[in-house]
């Protein structure tokens, strides 16, 4: 059977697995065009550089943009704060694998970094909104409540998802933040 997926996605899906299974560092590319089906020359064709295959993997992730009229309540902003993290976990949970590997890989690679930052800074925006038009005339610290629920949101995708009930843990502390808001 042969897999008819263009040969630069094959690569890649085979980088993705291999990074995951066994690390960047303990990957070689050789093992990368063995899993793709393809000839070694393919993968630097692609991929100049190994670490070109971890920037293209970060463009792999998915657009976690939410349309803040998609899920704000007007007065809500508890309400509203649960259904944008209900959107972002459906949308960060289909690449959970993608996901924590680029972040163990973040402190070895500054490209990769780079991109994560960028993600999370897109993450405060979104929620920043969300409470803006839930509550628009409210006088707390929204910069720092939105900077706190995307480090949980975060924390929660590349780490807390191997332990316990992180939806549980997601749902007290974002209920928390509201109420604080909301005051």
């Amino acid at each position: 059977m042969t897999d008819e997926r263009p040969a630069r996605e094959r690569i890649l899906d085979a980088a993705e697995t291999l990074f995951a299974e066994s690390g960047f560092d303990a990957t070689p590319t050789s093992r990368i065009a063995d899993r793709a089906g393809v000839p070694k020359g393919l993968v630097h064709y692609y991929f100049a550089r190994k670490p070109d295959l971890l920037e293209a993997l970060v463009e792999r992730l998915p657009d976690e943009r939410v349309d803040p009229a998609a899920v704000v309540v007007p007065g809500d902003v508890t309400e509203s704060l649960h259904r944008l993290v209900a959107r972002l976990d459906a949308s960060l949970g289909s690449s959970a694998l993608l996901s924590h590997l680029l972040w163990r890989e973040a402190d070895t690679h500054p490209a990769v970094l780079d991109a994560l930052h960028t993600r999370f800074d897109l993450l405060v925006d979104q929620i920043r909104d969300v409470i803006a038009a839930a509550l628009p005339r409210c006088d707390a610290d929204v910069d720092s409540a939105a900077h706190l629920l995307a480090s949980a949101v975060s924390y929660r995708h590349s780490v807390a998802r191997h332990v316990g009930d992180g939806a549980a843990a997601i749902r007290r502390e974002l209920t928390f933040l509201a109420t604080a808001l909301e005051r």
